[in-house]
Order: structure tokens, then sequence, then C-alpha cells
């Protein structure tokens, strides 16, 4: 199994070199997640929001990601402290928290994952993170505030103040969902649409000049290449259950048409 910390290290030096790519999971299958590892994409995000996983089948896909080597990283329905504290508590090597509005949401999702003195994360040294206790615990204080927070930013309100939540230290990424942004701007599901790209564009030269990760979901290979090019160097393809349907789609079309 891959130490947790070892991949939390390299994943921030390729974020920050070539960029990286992972995909969202909305599966409570382990195999799913290790093939993801196996493929080599460089992350995964377990879908807490939008996805049928509770805490308990997170651990085992935690635990499949690690055997695979993908960075598992959680995102959770809101930035409650003891949602957030359960995810890290069981292992995740990230957390991406939807729907962030202001500088002080930004700065309680900061207190809420990290331990003193970055934070206020709720102390437990008996979790898996610890290693049910056999880690010492000041050694595991110090690598547990090496996780990566990953905020995202989806809709024109937190777009106004993205000026003041770029200033909140210890954000590693800005993540940004094209989805709800649209749907904030009057254009829903119209992700391509001119306003939409304007949007993100500003977001992601404000978080370059901050020196500061973007990211952002993409569900064809065309706004996958594009984003990258321009800058995006979090790049969340598409769902696995949306992957394997277009899959196995165009293997039964395939077949039919001979």
């Amino acid at each position: 199994m891959c130490d947790i910390i070892k991949m939390i290290s390299n994943f921030k030096e390729k974020l920050n070199k070539d960029g990286v790519i992972g995909v969202f999971s909305k599966t409570s299958d382990p195999g799913f997640i290790e093939v993801m590892g196996y493929s080599g994409m460089d992350y995964v995000i377990i879908d807490l929001e939008h996805g049928p996983n509770c805490i308990q089948t997170v651990q085992n896909l935690i635990r499949a990601a690690q055997i695979a080597n993908v960075l598992p990283i959680v995102r959770v329905k809101e930035s409650c402290a003891f949602i957030m504290g359960e995810a890290l508590d069981i292992g995740a090597g990230g957390i991406q928290v939807p729907q962030i509005i202001t500088k002080a949401e930004a700065e309680t999702v900061i207190d809420r994952a990290k331990f003193a003195p970055d934070g206020n994360r709720g102390v437990c040294r008996f979790v898996r993170a610890a290693n049910y206790s056999s880690k010492d615990r000041f050694e595991y204080f110090k690598d547990a505030n090496k996780v990566i927070t990953i905020l995202q930013i989806e809709g024109q309100e937190g777009i106004n103040n993205i000026d003041e939540i770029l200033t909140v230290k210890g954000v590693d990424v800005i993540f940004i969902g094209p989805y709800d942004l649209s749907q904030s701007l009057g254009v829903a599901g119209q992700i391509d649409n001119p306003l939409v790209e304007e949007k993100m564009l500003e977001i992601i030269n404000k978080c370059s000049m901050m020196g500061i990760a973007v990211g952002t979901f993409v569900d064809t290979l065309e706004n996958a290449k594009k984003w990258k090019k321009l800058g995006v160097n979090y790049i969340s393809y598409s769902v696995d259950m949306g992957i394997f349907y277009e899959a196995v789609g165009n293997i039964v079309k395939s077949i039919s048409e001979e």
C-alpha cells in the first residue's frame, strides 16, 4: 500500500509542474477505484455531494485508492466540521468543498481541515489516518496538515469575492464548477457559452497571479485539452459511471452496425 503522505507530495509536485488528471467517482465498488489508479489517473474524487456513498463505504474506496496509487480526494456535502473531519479521519488525501462564496467561508474550511497551528480541526489520534494510534501523534498532526484543500467556486457571488478568497492561506486548488456556474449566469447547462468561458478565464488569470492551482470539470476530450492549454492544471474528466456508460454504448453501437 502506498503511503498517503508520499502520494500527496508527489501529487503536489506534478500539480504545479505538468498538471494532474482525475475523475469523479459515484460508485461504491472499490474495483472501479483501483482501475482508475492502474489506468494512470493521478487522483479520484470520491463524491459525497452527488454520490451514493456514506463514510463507511468511503473508507474502503480510500483503501482501494492507496493500493492502486491514485490520490483519494473526498468531495464533502458542505464545510461542516464533523463531515470534513470524518473524511479526513478515514484517510482522505484531499478534501474538496462545494459552493464557496466568501472569504469567511474559505477561512472556515481551512480552520476545520487543519490542526493547530494552522486550524482547529477536532483531534483524535485513534483513527485510520493516524494508523489507529500506532503513528507518532506529533508526526500525525504535522502530516495531516499536508492534505490537499480544494475550494469550489460555482457562481457569480463567489467570483465577485474571488480576490479576497485567494488571500486565504492553505488553499491548494480553486475548482470551477462549470455547470453550476452556467446556471448562476442564466445559461444553465451551456458550459461552452462565451459568458461562462469569460468568467472561467477571469478566475484562471487571478489564480495564476496568486500562484494557486485551478481545477475544473470537463466531459469531453476537446474541453479537457482546451482548458489545460488555458492554464487549468487540475482536470477532472467526467464521472466513472458516465465513462463506463459511454464505453459500453460505443461497443453496442459498433457491434450492432456490423
